[in-house]
């Protein structure tokens, strides 16, 4: 039996454009909703987590790895020869799934074990979502099937669908922190969407029923339909396999590299997300926008440019940070994603081609997203991955291919010439460790150039990979520096050049510093003093001074984040400090004393509470602290449920009658004192916020930016006194509260921004 289209029908104009319209805008709905789920649910849980980036990265890997299951399913309905069997099938899917709405957090998943946080989370998202995410997940190539067997012209090449589904999807990423993050809950989003997921059982409907009406398609047979087009050899489905795989696993590593250092939020989730299924919009169009050819020309500029920004760092910078990492995956995700659109298979091998797609996009997350955080001690994955990319590339991509052993020896010459002196302290070693910047830019442009000009693949990943290794052998870190890994992020442990400060960042972000040598060189002996953040003429500093000298007693302290331990040697003789502290590798890392002696020098028996502050804390008594300390980070910001109505509505509750809370939110790119004030005033509290420019950046004695929350002026003592450097700050009645329910994560960038302190 052979392949035909259906001779024409009555009416075939109006039927084929009453065709397109339901299955494009079935598709476009179905994508919409397949895409704002992520967001949305993902926000939902990350107070079990702590706010950590991790959660969105093991989530990706949980919605790629159920993307395929979903394709797969879609496959494998769409090999039976019966129309009205995959219809009947796929609408029962749909209708069970429906019964499982709203989205809400499985019971018996409230909080998390000691340890496996990864596979836990899998298991929760597994049991609350699973269902109606897999069904959504086979949406679009089973709907594009079911459009090439209803008969319509455009069946013979239904790609053009894929771009609409990829329309939906951006829609719905770009739209949710712009739109529906700032304007709505997450109960009104969570109605808006069951909603949605009802009106799409209705398209889907009307598509089966257009399918089972349309006049019958003589399917061919495998054996006819390998004669006429061959199918896609392994090797060729491999390849697919492989750039679908890079620029998935790109994806999840440029997002934790920029969610890292400004917040876990969903806003810097779907900004990336949204670039990556721009990109499957754009080369699926019938006349791509953007030329394949010219994708391919500057994915080499993409590769160095990358390998630049990783030189210089530019964290500090928040457009360079978000606008240049984000452009190189852009265009290097462009180039993989229209190697694969110039080479899809005919569309009666449509869903296997889904199926290596979606495969790929799995493997690219569990290596991003699950496996290197295991196996790295640090973000490991996004040098590898860059390097990866070279291989996305044609198999020719320059036209000189002579040559060949003579450029091996070039370049082992100049990798010995580059990495030797790191071993030395030599002259030759300082300045290569001065000008590491100029010498792995130089390298970077000569592997650009090499791309243009040899026509392996090999040579120039070669090149490419001696540049990324120059960033780790020459680091852009002022001294010794060691990393400590965990599903909370990469600690790392600095000793400057002169051994006189040990420093803990996270991210580009400092925690903690402790001072190990006196200016003269010898050794500091006693009891450390605090400096970073936590001087005793700062915020933190004067907050702890106030309390303790209003009450005239020993002080009751407990402290949310632990750090290098610096506030543990603030504690004064006889009183009671309890610290809350979600990481274990941290809590390891502040007991060592090669790395800092806070712990061992002032409180070695200190026994902090594991776990999230929010479910932690809570067990705590009510009316037992006269002080609570908010200091916990996820790099550069408080994890956003941390700082909400509900949460200061449980710290208010371990205050003593005359308590106060200290919330510590100095922030480069989110501003968070109005936040504070917000949330305090709903609960009755007045604020006073601390903001100061110490200019002693050398000393590690930093600008803090600290709000003390109190129901009375007396409670908070000298404070309230118009001489201090604190000032009484009223909630700002034009700004919504956060709640667990609510945040606005653009708000706070937008008023950074408007203050000019980026």
């Amino acid at each position: 039996m052979s392949s035909s289209q259906p001779s024409a029908a009555p009416n075939s104009a109006s039927r084929n454009r009453l065709l397109l319209t339901v299955y494009t805008a079935a598709i476009f709905v179905s994508a919409l909703l397949l895409f704002s789920v992520q967001p949305l649910f993902t926000k939902m849980v990350l107070p079990r987590l702590g706010g950590s980036p991790a959660v969105w990265s093991v989530a990706m890997v949980f919605f790629q790895s159920l993307l395929l299951g979903g394709y797969a399913y879609a496959h494998f309905l769409m090999q039976l020869r019966n129309r009205a069997i995959p219809v009947a099938v796929h609408l029962v899917m749909l209708i069970a799934a429906l019964l499982t709405l709203p989205l809400a957090i499985a019971n018996g998943w409230g909080e998390p074990p000691d340890s496996g946080y990864a596979f836990w989370l899998l298991g929760l998202f597994a049991v609350s979502i699973g269902l109606p995410f897999f069904a959504l997940a086979a949406n679009n190539p089973m709907l594009q099937a079911w459009f090439v067997r209803t008969g319509h012209p455009d069946g013979r090449d239904p790609y053009f669908l894929y771009a609409s589904s990829n329309i939906g999807s951006f829609l719905a990423l770009l739209s949710y922190p712009v739109l529906l993050e700032p304007m709505f809950s997450l109960r009104t989003q969570n109605m808006i969407w069951t909603s949605g997921y009802g009106a799409l059982i209705v398209l889907i409907a009307g598509c089966g029923f257009l399918l089972l009406r349309s006049p019958a398609i003589a399917i061919a047979s495998p054996e006819e339909s390998e004669a006429t087009t061959p199918a896609p050899s392994w090797v060729q489905r491999l390849r697919w396999i492989f750039l679908a795989a890079v620029p998935s696993g790109l994806l999840i590593a440029v997002t934790a590299h920029i969610s890292t250092d400004v917040a876990a939020a969903p806003l810097l989730w779907v900004l990336p997300l949204s670039l990556y299924l721009l990109t499957w919009v754009l080369v699926f169009q019938s006349r791509p926008l953007l030329p394949h050819w010219l994708m391919l020309m500057a994915m080499p500029l993409a590769i160095a440019g990358v390998i630049v920004l990783l030189a210089v760092g530019g964290e500090q910078n928040l457009l360079l940070t978000l606008g240049g990492h984000q452009l190189a995956f852009f265009i290097i995700a462009m180039g993989c994603h229209g190697e694969l659109a110039q080479s899809r298979p005919a569309a009666r091998y449509l869903t296997g081609f889904y199926v290596s797609l979606s495969f790929g996009g799995m493997v690219g997350g569990l290596f991003a997203g699950l496996i290197a955080p295991y196996t790295f001690s640090w973000i490991a994955e996004y040098p590898i991955l860059i390097a990866l990319a070279v291989l996305c590339l044609p198999a020719r991509i320059g036209r000189y291919a002579g040559g060949r052993g003579l450029y091996w020896l070039l370049l082992l010459i100049a990798a010995v010439a580059l990495i030797a002196p790191s071993y030395t302290t030599g002259k030759l070693f300082s300045w290569l460790d001065t000008q590491r910047v100029y010498v792995i830019a130089a390298v970077a442009v000569v592997a650009m150039i090499v791309s243009r000009l040899r026509a392996s693949r090999l040579e120039y990943l070669g090149i490419t990979v001696l540049a990324l290794a120059l960033i780790r052998i020459y680091p852009a870190d002022d001294g010794r520096v060691e990393t400590v890994r965990s599903f909370f992020g990469v600690h790392k442990i600095q000793v400057t050049a002169n051994g006189q400060y040990h420093v803990l960042l996270h991210g580009t972000t400092i925690h903690g510093a402790e001072k190990y040598l006196n200016d003269d060189g010898t050794p500091v002996t006693g009891r450390p003093e605090p400096i970073s953040y936590y001087y005793k003429d700062g915020g933190m500093g004067q907050a702890i001074a106030a309390l303790r000298a209003r009450k005239g007693a020993p002080l009751r302290v407990a402290v949310i984040g632990l750090g290098s331990g610096s506030l543990v040697c603030a504690q004064a003789p006889g009183e009671q400090w309890k610290f809350f502290e979600i990481d274990q590798t941290m809590v390891d890392t502040a007991r060592d004393p090669k790395y800092f002696s806070y712990l061992s020098k002032c409180q070695p028996d200190i026994k902090p509470v594991i776990g999230d502050a929010r479910l932690t804390f809570a067990r705590e008594p009510d009316s037992a602290y006269d002080l609570i300390i908010v200091d916990a980070y996820s790099s550069d910001a408080i994890p956003i449920h941390l700082a909400t109505q509900e949460a200061m509505a449980i710290y208010k509750a371990k205050l003593a009658p005359q308590g106060a809370v200290v919330m510590h939110v100095s922030n480069r790119h989110l501003e968070l004192a109005s936040v504070v004030t917000g949330i305090a005033d709903a609960n009755g509290l007045k604020s006073w916020v601390f903001n100061e420019d110490t200019g002693r950046d050398a000393e590690y004695i930093f600008s803090t930016n600290v709000v003390i929350s109190a129901r009375n002026d007396a409670d908070v003592g000298n404070i309230a006194l118009p001489s201090s450097s604190w000032a009484l700050t009223p909630a700002k009645p034009d700004q919504r509260v956060w709640t667990d329910d609510y945040s606005n994560i653009l708000g706070a960038v937008w008023r950074r921004l408007k203050d000019g302190d980026t």
